[in-house]
């Protein structure tokens, strides 16, 4: 979060919207409801006590910084922001918190209107006397339990985050926070802190986890002192509360945990382990810009699977615990990282914490009221910032499988990152489609690379350039053989008997047709986002009522192709 811009914006007079989100009711009938229970972990799944499944689709909520309460409280209730949070489809929340506040008796000790009033925010102090005046007079400690308790109360699981020691913004490789042995960073009072915030949350049944500590970094990180202080964080915080996962993160801004390949994490207690990542697009700096992007995300997705993405097929569930975009939609570096970051979630279909809730600070970096455009919600905390955004990821905040959801047979759905909608028929009369996901088809994909509709003969077929996608029953011919091309592997290239090779594509009324392959050279200018597709894996039941089996459509059908051949 190093390079982002201070984005300030004149606050609106009023909050002309107040509305609870109503539009995602859609989202949360689709998305599965979790009571409080204690998770652990069974191989690279996250499972309740039943041994189902619980995918955490979380939102990053700060708490870390100068006043050490957490923003948009003096914008609105702590109810409302809960009831927005489940409104937008998530289910957690990674909630950050400094060191300090629970290792200093007398910052922990401040009550609210003290810590605000410290800093000249009296604006905030009026703002609070209205939307939450039960804890301006509560000490900073008490106040903390406040959200975690009212996230509780609307069924919000709650991912505790030790993002700092000394409250303020994060982070740089020279802000004293970095490693062990830094100015701020003591490793005894780090796990002191780690032990006071497990006790104090024992029993909270809405908690479900901790991570440790987040983005490791600076001149003094090492692996040897990495695996030393991160084994004695962990097994400090299970033995004071064991039922909490233990999450760790990795070194360089956390985006590194390709250690663990040779050398695995040595703990007492297992069941609860949990790695985390981080993936922006200025991780990479302007190459999402200034370079190709199926060859930057290509180098992208090689180096998140060889220094984290690994850890699944290890047996490691995998948090990527910060990743997000502007809202705006102008910022051409995070538009195309976006796209590539989806399809990897989509088809990898792992645990992650979106960056961030916040529509705005009280206090950051010395600016007062700094507008947040990472941010789901907007200035004034009474509004979705990008309504498409939160409608695009929908798609990854339910899981695709994993334990208790073998509803049937293991198949593909074929997955359109830049819209989060995937591939859906009709009719066989009317062109293929993108919809919700959970309203798709299922499709297998076959040795010999043909994409045939689950259960029956019939599969995808390109036509001519320009043409919407086909279903047919010649599948060994090219035009229904698909690979995917160029260096992102989200090109599916189909050739046509002339020798032409067409990718699929989609229009803008979302219909799904083949068209010329683009950018697959190293244009910088060019942007392939509407051919990208994912192949993922899915062992969800789609609810969808087409038959094929309508004798009327499928007399026709066949009656067509027959005398098509002939």
């Amino acid at each position: 979060k190093t390079t982002r811009k201070k984005m300030g914006q004149s606050p609106p007079t009023s909050c002309y919207n107040n509305i609870l989100l109503s539009i995602f009711v859609t989202i949360l009938i689709l998305l599965p409801q979790y009571s409080h229970a204690t998770l652990s972990t069974n191989s690279r799944w996250i499972i309740n006590e039943g041994g189902q499944r619980v995918k955490l689709s979380c939102v990053n909520w700060v708490s870390h910084l100068e006043v050490m309460v957490a923003e948009g409280l003096s914008k609105q209730p702590i109810d409302t922001i809960s009831k927005s949070i489940t409104n937008m489809g998530f289910n957690c929340v990674r909630l950050t918190w400094p060191l300090f506040l629970f290792t200093n008796d007398s910052l922990s000790s401040l009550t609210v209107r003290q810590s605000f009033n410290n800093l000249g925010l009296v604006e905030s102090i009026a703002g609070l006397q209205v939307n939450n005046p039960s804890i301006l007079d509560l000490s900073l400690l008490h106040a903390y339990q406040a959200v975690v308790s009212g996230l509780g109360n609307n069924n919000v699981m709650v991912i505790l985050d030790n993002h700092i020691s000394k409250p303020g913004w994060c982070c740089s490789n020279f802000d004293g926070n970095g490693f062990f042995g830094d100015q701020y960073f003591n490793p005894d009072l780090w796990i002191q802190g780690l032990t006071n915030v497990a006790t104090t949350f024992i029993n909270v049944t809405n908690v479900v986890g901790m991570s440790l500590r987040n983005e490791l970094r600076g001149p003094k990180q090492n692996v040897n002192d990495w695996y030393r202080y991160m084994q004695k964080g962990a097994e400090a915080v299970h033995a004071a509360n064991p039922d909490v996962l233990v999450i760790l993160s990795g070194l360089s801004f956390d985006k590194d945990l390709s250690f663990l390949r040779q050398r695995p994490i040595n703990l007492t207690f297992s069941g609860k382990l949990v790695f985390e990542i981080h993936r922006y697009s200025f991780t990479d700096g302007k190459s999402w810009e200034t370079g190709n992007p199926n060859q930057v995300c290509g180098q992208v997705v090689n180096d998140i699977m060889s220094r984290g993405g690994f850890l699944l097929d290890q047996g490691y569930p995998l948090f990527v615990s910060e990743f997000g975009a502007d809202q705006r939609g102008t910022n051409v570096n995070d538009n195309r990282y976006f796209n590539c970051f989806l399809g990897l979630a989509a088809e990898l279909d792992f645990d992650w914490a979106l960056w961030t809730l916040v529509g705005s600070y009280y206090l950051r970096e010395g600016v007062v009221g700094l507008n947040e455009v990472y941010g789901v919600m907007d200035w004034n905390w009474c509004d979705i910032r990008n309504s498409s955004f939160l409608k695009r990821i929908s798609a990854v905040q339910s899981p695709f499988q994993g334990p208790g959801y073998n509803e049937s047979r293991s198949h593909k759905l074929i997955f359109h990152p830049m819209t989060g909608l995937c591939v859906r028929r009709i009719s066989f009369f009317q062109p293929l489609e993108l919809g919700p996901c959970s309203e798709s088809d299922a499709w297998d994909y076959t040795p010999t690379k043909a994409l045939t509709l689950t259960g029956t003969y019939f599969c995808l077929q390109a036509d001519k350039s320009g043409q919407p996608a086909k279903l047919g029953i010649m599948c060994t011919n090219s035009n229904s053989k698909w690979q995917a091309i160029s260096d992102s592997k989200m090109h599916l290239s189909s050739k046509l008997q002339d020798g032409t090779n067409l990718c699929l594509d989609v229009d803008s009324k979302n219909v799904v047709f083949t068209n010329t392959c683009k950018c697959l050279s190293k244009d910088k200018t060019c942007d392939p986002a509407s051919q990208w597709f994912k192949i993922i894996d899915s062992t969800r039941q789609q609810n969808t009522t087409k038959s094929f089996f309508q004798s009327n459509q499928i007399v026709q059908f066949l009656g067509n192709t027959f005398s098509y051949i002939l």
